[in-house]
């Protein structure tokens, strides 16, 4: 029988963004998943208040946070995990071609803080890689596409796919940001929809479509495979390749990439201060 981990979701309607809290019965240890940095781009401010509601489940629920887990480099909000790391001392995870990520961003920002070799995060995680939460075991799956750095978690009965699949009636991810791939992605979700029927789905994102007025991120792979609008009912990798790059040609840039990418290489570090001693946030013209 599987192992059936406790989930709950938490829903930023500022970035459509859902952040995790998974945790084992048996020994209350618990991870957090794509965690959010609230920010205000109007008057550049940031603050704590979706992971303090977070925190506050976990401490309500006598869980203990063991490990924050990034499923990629999101380009839609800043990530809290440096901020759970100073204030508990928890490690950070991710997959290890963030490298490619940071090689390929850390130029356009001038950050010439960052090295392209992962070592702001504390594990880089590999295609198959196990580890453990608590009694729970935590499978590694690499599902590049949306970026090359994207994987998705397997924990017990559970699966947390980032922005790899969204819910059956909203679909795929996009895959035009650089290192993205429409054919990579249909591989990856492939793999997905190879775990057992009633593994749970849990997304990272939803954009309420048309017709639905309720917020949801969670389904089942049974769900994805017989009804996801863009992969399922067996939709061959040639027709989702050419429906994926034409919808994918119509997209504008998510609304915080900028201020998004350049903080998430860092793991959630804001820019080092200029002489002045004020952090900045670059804006290139005419980049991307």
């Amino acid at each position: 029988m599987a192992q059936h981990p406790e989930v709950r979701g938490f829903f930023d309607p500022a970035t459509y963004t859902v952040t995790y809290l998974v945790s084992d019965p048996a020994t209350g240890m618990a991870a957090i998943i794509d965690p959010v940095l609230d920010f205000d781009p109007a008057s550049a401010r940031t603050s704590t208040r979706s992971i303090d509601a977070v925190m506050a489940a976990l401490e309500a629920a006598g869980l203990t946070l063991a490990m924050t887990l990034e499923t990629h480099a999101h380009a839609d909000h800043l990530t809290a995990a440096a901020h759970l790391r100073r204030a508990t001392g928890v490690s950070i995870g991710i997959g290890a071609h963030i490298t490619e990520v940071q090689s390929t961003f850390a130029p356009l920002f001038g950050a010439d803080d960052v090295r392209s070799d992962g070592r702001v995060f504390d594990h880089l995680y590999g295609d198959g890689d196990v580890f453990a939460l608590g009694d729970l075991s935590v499978q590694v799956i690499h599902t590049p596409g949306h970026t090359p750095a994207c994987i998705s978690y397997r924990i017990g009965d559970a699966v947390f796919t980032g922005d790899t699949l969204f819910m059956p009636d909203y679909g795929t991810a996009r895959t035009d940001f650089p290192g993205g791939d429409a054919r990579t992605l249909y591989r990856s979700i492939q793999r997905l929809l190879a775990l057992p029927d009633d593994t749970r789905v849990f997304v990272g994102h939803d954009y309420l479509p048309q017709g639905r007025t309720d917020y949801r991120f969670e389904t089942t792979v049974a769900q994805q495979r017989a009804h996801n609008i863009h992969i399922g009912r067996g939709v061959s990798e040639d027709d989702f390749v050419a429906m994926r790059e034409a919808r994918d040609a119509t997209l504008g840039a998510p609304r915080l990439i900028l201020p998004s990418l350049q903080v998430n290489i860092r793991a959630g570090d804001l820019p080092p201060p200029a002489p002045d001693g004020q952090r900045y946030l670059r804006l290139p013209l005419n980049a991307i």
